[in-house]
């Protein structure tokens, strides 16, 4: 079996065999795994431009309804995508100024 491993505990430690199995599964259902890939780009880049916007949620400022309507878009967009859009071009909103 492979090397591979995981984080427990706050350790890198080595996959058993049966874990190993299972990750290799896991893989192979995917089959090329392009729609899958797509759908974990797609909510990473959701939210990476959540986390961007963040500071503007801190607690002594008060957000605008322009930032607060941004950011609901960013929570709802994967909701608004399908198996086939999630494939095509994903028009992102626009960030506030």
């Amino acid at each position: 079996m492979a090397n591979r491993k995981k984080l427990e505990n706050g350790k890198f430690v080595t996959l058993s065999d049966a874990e190993e199995t299972l990750r290799v599964a896991e893989e192979k259902s995917w089959s090329d795994g392009t729609v899958a890939r797509a759908w974990i780009w797609c909510r990473g880049e959701r939210t990476r431009l959540l986390r961007r916007s963040d500071w503007i949620s801190a607690s002594d400022i008060t957000m605008s309804d322009a930032w607060k309507a941004y950011r609901k878009a960013l929570r709802d967009l994967p909701a608004t995508l399908d198996d086939t859009t999630v494939l095509e071009t994903i028009t992102w909103p626009d960030e506030p100024s």
